[in-house]
This record gives structure tokens, C-alpha cells and sequence, in this order.
């Protein structure tokens, strides 16, 4: 599970996901890449799912690149706790998704290989989701491949 080794304030004000994204728009390390749709939040659990899924398609052949990280903590309050005490402890954290952000890369397979892994690591996350080729990525503008 992806969380961050230290962080400077525990709790962060939930926020508003709005626009397109602005980095990470490009397939820059490997040769496909899985590109979010829709803006949403995903969790740590639900990246290590999604990564599992590709690796054990690809079974262990090539690489898989992991380009999002989730940096937002999402707090809650215990269950029949009363009003008010203030703000609850942190339960998981996220990573902020906005559309036309590739989440993943991989390289060192077939296209039609990528193409399956991608699907089945789509089926994970609770974001629509599209598969890219790098060629198809050019200034910021995802095609479909």
C-alpha cells in the first residue's frame, strides 16, 4: 500500500475537483499508458489492486509504471461517536485524479498484451478509464488507440 513515509499537516480540507489536469498528461516512461476520463479520488488500495491485476496478466514480463500517488488523507470519525470532538482521525489516504491523467505505463509487452492488462486494472479504479499508446499522446491530448 502506497502512503507517504511523512507528511507536514495530518489533516486536509476534502476540496473540490475541478478542470482538466495540467501534468502527467503524457506517457513518458514506458509505451502505453491509462488515462482517466473523469476526475475522482482513488484510494491506496484501489492502486494496488489495479497494479496487481496488470502484473499478474503480464506475469511479471515487462514493466509497470505506478504515475500517481495518493498524498491526500481522508479522516472519519469512529462509528456511534458523538457530535462534535472535532475532526476525526485519518482513515486512508488518496491521490486526486482529473481528466486526462495517466495513472499507469507499461512497456515490454505486445500491444494486445498492454491492451488486456489495462482493462482489467480499469475494472479496479472507480474512474472510466482509457487505453493510450505513446504515439497517440501528443501535447497534452489523449486519442483513443
Amino acid at each position: 500500500m502506497l502512503i507517504p513515509k511523512r507528511v507536514k499537516r495530518r489533516m486536509q480540507h476534502r476540496g473540490k475537483i475541478r478542470g482538466r489536469a495540467h501534468k502527467g498528461t503524457t506517457v513518458a516512461y514506458g509505451e502505453y499508458g491509462l488515462v482517466a476520463e473523469e476526475g475522482g479520488r482513488i484510494t491506496s488500495n484501489q492502486i494496488e489492486a489495479a497494479r496487481i491485476a496488470m502484473t499478474r496478466f503480464i506475469k511479471r514480463g515487462g514493466q509497470v509504471w505506478i504515475d500517481i500517488f495518493p498524498h491526500k488523507p481522508i479522516t472519519k470519525h469512529p462509528a456511534e461517536s458523538r457530535m462534535g470532538s472535532g475532526k476525526g482521525s485519518v482513515e486512508y489516504w488518496v491521490a486526486i485524479v482529473k481528466p486526462d491523467r495517466v495513472m499507469f505505463e507499461m512497456a515490454g509487452v505486445p500491444e494486445e498484451v498492454a491492451r488486456e492488462a489495462m482493462r482489467l486494472a480499469a475494472h479496479k479504479l472507480p474512474v472510466k478509464c482509457k487505453f493510450v499508446k505513446k504515439e497517440d499522446v501528443e501535447g497534452g491530448e489523449a486519442n483513443e488507440g
